[in-house]
């Protein structure tokens, strides 16, 4: 299947969800009947903001701030540990439009853990009850675009959350790394998660897979340095900048994202290697992908992120996203543009009421070899 975002061919059939939203049977799902309250339970933000306000209405700064992650467990190879690596144990609950949850799935494939750990996607929409799973008859795009596998009667990821902690009032974030031994959720923080997969299951790969090393010790101080002002000022800075409720804090976001996308192109221009630190793939790779994946068919236009796009504005990151796409194939075979797409512009309906989602651009991401008109006139 083409990987080219199919502009025209599903906006029919979504159209009719987005407009009239199926009605869903109340239920009681085993895993979660004996602890989820009495009354209904419609938001969870710490708050009284509905989940699609990603800025609370009463936050005069506009700006928008994420939250810590609530289950910080850690898989283990010491021995005593309480989650220890075990094949076919563990399960992630993903998104395909979430970047965070790209990476888990990206570090997976990447290490070989296909068969060591399942995992499930829900589907794009994310509404008034957070991440919704697949009925059985809407056939979405992606591997494993289902209803839950574990818990046939859940509907949404919530009531996963609810289970581990009657009391949860944070956000219904993914990725999820979910212990089907002992229905816990072992963790819902992504940065620990694809540090998990790095090594803790290196005993049951063979050799190739458990050498490949994403987080080397050579590189580890410079790996740690990046990733706190990527995440801040790129991962996190495009959220910032989309979700800001005022122009004070947009301009704040948006000049800071675009000074650090700068600084990330001059030193792609510097070492004019194809990964991030030189001829090694690592984490840093990883973690910037899921964002600049994003940029043009998403953040430029729904963040309001215009004041360059990626394919005609930094060609260094344009020519390193594409080797990472074109060249390896965990990264190109979890990248799902359809997800992404609908996802931002039919989900955040605080910044686009009427849930209209962008033809362009085509193609969501260009072949390895091919340039805009402009860029390509600029060679000859």
């Amino acid at each position: 299947m083409s990987r080219t975002f199919p502009a025209l061919r599903r906006i029919q059939q979504i159209s009719q969800f987005i407009t009239q939203p199926r009605s869903i049977t109340p239920y009681r799902s085993s895993i979660v009947s004996a602890h989820l309250p009495s009354s209904t339970r419609s938001m969870a933000t710490g708050n009284a903001d509905k989940i699609t306000d990603w800025v609370s209405r009463n936050d005069k700064s506009g700006e928008f701030k994420r939250q810590n992650s609530a289950f910080r467990n850690w898989i283990s190879r010491k021995p005593g540990a309480q989650f220890p690596p075990e094949k076919g144990r563990y399960h992630l609950y993903v998104s395909y439009a979430c970047p965070w949850a790209h990476r888990t799935l990206i570090t997976r494939k990447l290490k070989g853990l296909e068969d060591i750990i399942s995992f499930t996607s829900v589907h794009w929409h994310l509404g008034e009850k957070g991440w919704r799973f697949a009925t059985p008859d809407e056939k979405l795009p992606g591997e494993n675009t289902t209803p839950d596998p574990l818990h046939s009667d859940v509907t949404h990821l919530r009531d996963i959350y609810f289970a581990n902690d009657p009391d949860y009032t944070g956000r219904f974030t993914v990725p999820v790394l979910y212990d089907k031994k002992t229905q816990k959720i072992v963790s819902n923080e992504s940065a620990e998660i694809i540090r998990m997969l790095y090594y803790e299951f290196d005993d049951l790969l063979p050799s190739p897979n458990k050498q490949l090393d994403l987080y080397p010790q050579s590189l580890r101080s410079e790996i740690d340095t990046s990733n706190d002002w990527i995440y801040n000022d790129v991962n996190n800075g495009v959220y910032k900048s989309g979700f800001a409720t005022t122009q004070e804090a947009y301009q704040k976001a948006v000049t800071t994202l675009f000074s650090s996308l700068d600084k990330i192109e001059a030193h792609l221009q510097s070492i004019a290697s194809p990964f991030f630190f030189g001829s090694v793939l690592t984490e840093a790779d990883i973690r910037l992908f899921t964002t600049i994946v994003r940029f043009d068919p998403v953040y430029v236009q729904h963040f309001k992120c215009n004041i360059r796009d990626i394919r005609s504005g930094y060609p260094a990151i344009h020519r390193w996203l594409r080797h990472l796409y074109w060249e390896i194939p965990a990264f190109r075979e979890t990248t799902e543009f359809e997800h992404i797409k609908f996802h931002y512009t039919k989900s955040h309906t605080q910044i686009n009421q009427f849930a209209i989602t962008p033809v362009g651009p085509v193609p969501d991401i260009l072949p390895k070899d091919e340039e805009v008109r402009a860029v390509a006139a600029m060679k000859k």
